[in-house]
């Protein structure tokens, strides 16, 4: 038998600190998800997060993108 990660209820984490590094790990993977689809499928790929405390992160995969 097969043991897989157990299915989360998809809401606001209210710990600040978890929220936090959640944030941060779902931030790096979803930047890496981005970079490998430019490159995989030859697309071009702008992402735009902004953070709960307002600061902007943002990816492109090419240099002429303006955010």
């Amino acid at each position: 038998m097969l043991m897989g990660r157990g299915k989360i209820v998809i809401r606001r984490i209210d710990n600040t600190a978890n929220r936090q590094v959640t944030f941060s790990k779902r931030h790096n993977g979803l930047l890496k998800k981005a970079r490998e689809l430019s490159v995989l499928c030859d697309a071009e790929v702008a992402l735009i997060i902004f953070s709960s405390s307002g600061r902007l992160y943002d990816f492109s995969s090419t240099r002429s993108a303006a955010f």
